[in-house]
């Protein structure tokens, strides 16, 4: 396989200037889920609203199966957590006719604690949730005022660059995607290779992002442009014309898109689709590959908006940022305008 040379994604204002470290400790990066109902309090699937610490949200998983002896497939979450951090999420655990009584307090240790349970009629959904809170503390702040400055312009929207999660540790994940494209590796358990081939399609979605960046087009719609809904995820195509589309995109309810590559036409049109196409035409072994493996077309906002921004001064050199995300969504790339960690 030819050697891939991986480019580096744009920012909106250049590279920031300011430093600081994170996750010094996993207390400094604190996720609390936002399932967007609660339990209705009966049914067969138990839930569990389980805090870790520096822990993986399928190893987690994986020790609740052992606990209730049951199959790793009967547990289920909404979504993967940080592991170098401190989370807090639900877990469902599917009991059907159980007499046991079980003691949810006897579960974890030192790094897990069950914080409260209930049931419910239905197992929890992967990606079925409302979003996430985030506090997160920066240290060694090289210029705190300066990154105060930069802070003021978050709640106008970042690039919603997939994180650095998505592509592992040296974009591992990614060329390990390639692989499989290429033949060169066969990987046979399928999250691992699901893992592998979202971080394709990410890396796409990234460069169109990106390149609309340096064009200076990722939050100005152009003909063609395809808009989503912040909450709702429904699509609409631009229109210049319409006062209340360009409403609510000025108020971040709507924002433009740029495609998750697959087969099937791309929904956008004109300029917007020439600038797709561009981008994509310089990556046909990962475009062909994805669509060959029958991945859909489908549209992800390009737009992120944190809600509900605090950021305090905590002492010198120590900022703390709070906001919340909607799911799918990265905290790293709200991060990634302001510092460089």
């Amino acid at each position: 396989m030819t050697e891939f040379v991986v480019e580096p994604f744009s920012y909106v204002n250049g590279q920031p200037d300011v430093k600081a470290q994170l996750r010094s400790a996993p207390e400094d990066f604190r996720v609390v889920e936002d399932l967007g109902y609660e339990p209705e309090g009966e049914g067969e699937h138990h839930y569990l609203y389980i805090q870790k610490r520096g822990e993986n949200t399928d190893w987690v998983a994986r020790q609740l199966a052992n606990f209730c002896q049951v199959s790793p497939r009967d547990v289920a979450y909404a979504g993967k957590k940080d592991r170098h951090a401190v989370t807090e999420q639900w877990f469902s655990v599917h009991l059907p006719g159980s007499r046991r009584v079980l003691n949810w307090a006897l579960f974890g240790g030192d790094t897990i604690n069950v914080l409260k349970s209930s049931k419910h009629r239905r197992k929890i959904k992967l990606g079925h949730l409302k979003g996430n809170r985030f506090e997160i503390t920066l240290r060694e702040v090289s210029d705190v005022n300066r990154l105060l400055h930069k802070a003021t312009s978050l709640e106008s929207g970042v690039p919603n660059y997939f994180g650095e999660q998505r592509f592992g540790q040296s974009f591992g994940n990614l060329h390990s995607g390639l692989a499989i494209l290429s033949g060169e590796l066969v990987e046979r358990q399928r999250n691992k290779r699901s893992m592998y081939i979202s971080a394709l399609r990410s890396y796409l979605f990234n460069r169109v992002i990106s390149t609309r960046i340096d064009q200076g087009t990722w939050d100005s719609p152009l003909d063609g442009d395809v808009l989503i809904e912040d909450f709702t995820q429904k699509v609409h195509r631009y229109d210049a014309n319409d006062p209340d589309q360009k409403a609510r995109f000025d108020q971040c309810d709507l924002h433009l898109t740029a495609p998750m590559w697959g087969k099937g036409e791309l929904y956008s049109l004109d300029k917007a689709q020439m600038i797709e196409k561009s981008v994509v035409a310089g990556y046909p072994q990962i475009s062909e590959g994805l669509e060959t493996l029958g991945l859909r077309q489908e549209r992800r906002s390009m737009r992120l908006v944190p809600r509900d921004l605090h950021v305090e001064v905590l002492e010198e050199q120590v900022v703390k940022l709070s906001f919340s995300l909607p799911s799918g969504s990265f905290a790293t790339s709200v991060l990634r305008e302001l510092c460089v960690w």
